[in-house]
């Protein structure tokens, strides 16, 4: 009976790698349609609500907000495995002396539970999220991971993508943005359904000056660049 169970949970555990490697392996080459959390917020909401999502590939999305999410989310993402032990630290700091809960996810991390998962902070999705962010650091490139991120994420309440985003809030294609629609975009990816791009309240006008002076410091922008961001200023939340 033991070994039959054994048997059974061994099988059971081939299957989920092999197909989540699988899908891993399709969503290298076919652009995602569609997420956990666009459904999830579509349940949520109300009959008016609207998800607005248009896929575009990576040459469709400016490099000022392509560099300006990494500023404002990852500054060691072209670097990294995948995983910052060091934001991770800060953040487990942080929320021991904050009532405000600061994430220490990465581009990858933020990846993979946005395309694969759902919304949860229990041990058991973060498991999944590091298996999953394991696996696309591995199958796919640092340019797939960033097309991926930048299409998928939620930039507002029902805002998906960054061609989306660029419509609603500055009523242009997202290859045409300039580095302040860019730095206005990535100051509200912290809570999108919350804060504003355009108009910005206090708050998100004073993140993206920080977001545009890290552009700056950062110089010409290249995902073949290899060496992690180096911040001039102390970040402010």
């Amino acid at each position: 009976m033991i070994k039959k169970l054994f048997r059974f949970l061994f099988k059971l555990f081939l299957w989920f790698i092999g197909l989540t490697v699988l899908w891993v392996l399709i969503y290298k080459f076919v652009p995602v349609p569609y997420t956990p959390l666009m459904a999830i917020r579509a349940i949520e909401g109300d009959s008016k609500y609207e998800t607005r999502h248009q896929w575009v590939p990576i040459e469709e999305i400016s490099p000022n907000l392509q560099l300006a999410v990494i500023c404002a989310e990852d500054q060691t993402f072209l670097s990294h495995s995948g995983f910052d032990r060091k934001a991770i630290e800060k953040a487990l700091e942080y929320n021991q002396k904050g009532k405000r809960i600061r994430g220490g996810s990465t581009i990858t991390q933020q990846t993979a539970k946005n395309v694969f998962l759902w919304p949860d902070r229990t041990w058991f999705r973060k498991g999944l999220e590091a298996y999953f962010s394991f696996l696309i650091e591995t199958l796919w490139t640092k340019e797939r991971i960033l097309e991926v991120y930048l299409n998928s994420i939620e930039m507002g309440n029902g805002v998906y993508g960054a061609e989306a985003a660029s419509q609603y809030w500055f009523h242009k294609s997202a290859k045409k943005l300039s580095a302040e629609n860019a730095g206005a975009i990535a100051a509200i990816l912290p809570n999108p359904r919350q804060y504003r791009a355009n108009p910005p309240g206090p708050y998100v006008a004073r993140r993206t000056q920080w977001i545009v002076r890290q552009m700056h410091y950062y110089g010409p922008f290249t995902l073949q660049k290899e060496e992690p961001l180096e911040v001039k200023q102390k970040k402010k939340k």
